[in-house]
C-alpha cells in the first residue's frame, strides 16, 4: 500500500509524498526504512530522532523529514492499519471426519469443524464461526456468529456466546462454581451449580481463563468485554461493557463490576463487592469493599490512589520514625526518672 491509501483507510491527512509505498509496520524502535510507524503518547516527538521508519502516524505536524499521516487517534489508527494488514487467519471452512457431532445439532453456513471438535446433544452455532482442534462443546450450548474458539475450549453444558466471540486456547467456560456447605460431621457438602454462563457479543477471552456458571440464574459477561490470559471469573458475576480484565485478576462469587473499568494484573475481588462504572484498579490491589464510579484505586486493601499514595510514603519512613520513637520513649524515661527523684 502507499501511504495515500494508508491515510484514506484511517481518514488521515497525508504529508509528504503520498506515493510512498509502504513495505511494513512496526514500532518506533524498530522500524527500517520502507516501514511505517507511530507516535501516541506518552512517547514523545523526539523518539522520532533516531527512527529509521520512513513515515509515522502522528497527532500532530512532527518537526522531521519523514513522511506523516495526522489524525485524531494515532494509536487506534495504528491498530486499524494493522487489522487491515494482518487480518486475522481462518482455516477452510468444513466439517471435519473426525469432529463428533451428536445428535438436534444445528449449524450455520461456512463454519469450521476440526478435527476432534465435540458438539453434544442440543448444540446450536451461528454462520462462519471456528473451531480449533479439541474443542469440547456441552449439551445446549449456544455459539453466534463469526466466533472463533482456538484449541481445547470447553464449554460446559447451557453455556452461551454471541456474535464474534473470541475464546482463546485451553479456557474454561461453564465450569460448576466454587460452592460448599458443611454436613453434619464438618465435611464439605457441594453445592450444585444449576445456572449458566453467558456471554454477550464481540467478547475476547484469553488463554486459560475460567468462567464459572451460576448456582441459579446466570453468570454474564456483557458486550465488548476483553479478559486477558490466566484470569477466573466465579459464580453469579456480571461484568460490564468493554471493562477490560488484566492477567491472573481473580473475581469472586457474586460481584458486580460496571462499564468501562479497568483491573490490572492480579487485581483480587472479594466476594459480593460491586464496582461502579469507570473504575480503575492498579496491579496486585485487593478489592474488599465496594467501590464507587469514576475512582481509581490501588493497595490491599485497596484505598483511593492518592490516599494510597500517601500511606506508601509514610511506610517508606517508618524506620526512620521507628528510631525516633524509641529516642523519644528513652528521653522521656529520663526525665520521669530526674522527676520521681527530686
Amino acid at each position: 500500500m502507499n501511504l495515500q491509501q494508508i491515510g484514506d483507510l484511517i481518514q488521515g491527512q497525508v504529508v509528504g509524498d503520498p506515493t510512498l509505498e509502504i513495505t511494513a509496520l512496526a514500532s518506533i524502535e524498530d522500524a527500517q526504512s520502507g516501514e511505517l510507524t507511530y507516535l501516541a503518547p506518552p512517547r514523545k516527538a523526539s523518539a522520532m530522532a533516531e527512527s529509521k521508519a520512513s513515515a509515522v502516524i502522528t497527532r500532530e505536524l512532527l518537526e522531521t523529514d519523514k513522511a506523516q499521516i495526522i489524525c485524531e487517534t494515532p494509536a487506534l489508527a495504528f491498530a486499524r492499519v494493522l487489522a487491515h494488514w494482518y487480518p486475522t487467519s481462518k482455516p477452510t471452512a468444513g466439517i471435519s471426519d473426525q469432529a463428533v457431532v451428536e445428535e438436534d445439532v444445528s449449524l450455520g453456513n461456512n463454519i469450521t469443524l476440526s478435527p476432534y471438535v465435540v458438539l453434544s446433544t442440543g448444540v446450536r452455532i451461528g454462520e462462519e464461526s471456528v473451531l480449533y482442534p479439541g474443542v469440547v462443546v456441552g449439551a445446549g450450548c449456544e455459539i453466534g456468529a463469526n466466533c472463533i474458539l482456538y484449541p481445547n475450549v470447553i464449554l460446559y453444558a447451557g453455556t452461551v456466546l454471541g456474535d464474534r466471540v473470541t475464546v482463546h486456547a485451553g479456557t474454561v467456560i461453564g465450569a460448576d462454581g466454587f460452592g460448599y456447605t458443611q454436613d453434619e460431621q464438618g465435611a464439605h457438602f457441594k453445592v450444585q451449580h444449576i445456572g449458566k454462563v453467558v456471554i454477550e457479543d464481540d467478547v475476547e477471552i484469553g488463554a486459560n481463563s475460567c468462567i464459572d456458571r451460576a448456582k441459579f440464574k446466570e453468570t454474564r459477561i456483557r458486550r465488548g468485554t476483553k479478559i486477558d490470559n490466566l484470569v477466573q471469573i466465579g459464580h453469579n458475576c456480571e461484568i460490564g461493557e468493554d471493562t477490560i480484565l488484566v492477567s491472573q485478576v481473580g473475581v469472586s462469587g457474586s460481584c458486580k463490576i460496571g462499564n468501562q473499568v479497568a483491573l490490572g494484573g492480579q487485581v483480587g475481588i472479594s466476594q459480593h463487592v460491586t464496582i461502579g462504572d469507570r473504575v480503575g484498579v492498579m496491579a496486585q490491589s485487593g478489592v474488599m469493599d465496594d467501590i464507587p464510579a469514576n475512582t481509581i484505586q490501588a493497595g490491599s486493601p485497596s484505598l483511593p490512589h492518592k490516599d494510597y499514595g500517601r500511606s506508601t510514603v509514610l511506610i517508606k519512613k517508618l524506620p526512620k520514625l521507628a528510631a525516633q520513637i524509641r529516642e523519644l520513649e528513652k528521653r522521656l524515661e529520663a526525665i520521669e526518672n530526674r522527676t520521681s527523684k527530686s
